[in-house]
């Protein structure tokens, strides 16, 4: 991607990402395999400071609700937004992440703040 040279003043000091993809595009499987790796696993950042969301268009066809993910997208939490049906289910997921965002980094702080002290 031509962009490619910006993704590490993009990565620097973040403590979450979050990957949007079309689930019915093999294609963007792909995708989210490779921002995966580049934002996620060199940085590194844990899987529980990842989530994935497979976005499902109005009126989009397909079940891919039971979509199974291979490794190593497998390993991060999956939620499917359909802000036709379901936007509260979506807020409330999207909330329920940045409160582990937000809890991680307190605790980060908090044994950074501990180390200095002792």
């Amino acid at each position: 991607s031509r962009f490619e040279t910006c993704w590490p003043a993009l990565t620097k000091d973040s403590n979450g990402v979050i990957i949007i993809f079309n689930p019915e595009l093999p294609s963007h499987l792909k995708e989210a395999e490779m921002w995966y790796s580049c934002f996620v696993q060199q940085q590194p950042l844990l899987d529980s400071q990842c989530l994935l969301v497979a976005h499902h268009k109005p009126g989009s066809a397909g079940d891919t609700e039971n979509l199974s993910l291979g490794y190593p997208l497998n390993k991060v939490k999956l939620i499917h937004s359909n802000l036709e049906e379901d936007p509260e289910d979506v807020r409330v997921e999207f909330m329920k992440y940045f409160r582990s965002i937000i809890t991680l980094i307190n605790e980060s702080r908090e044994r950074e703040e501990m180390s200095i002290i002792s």
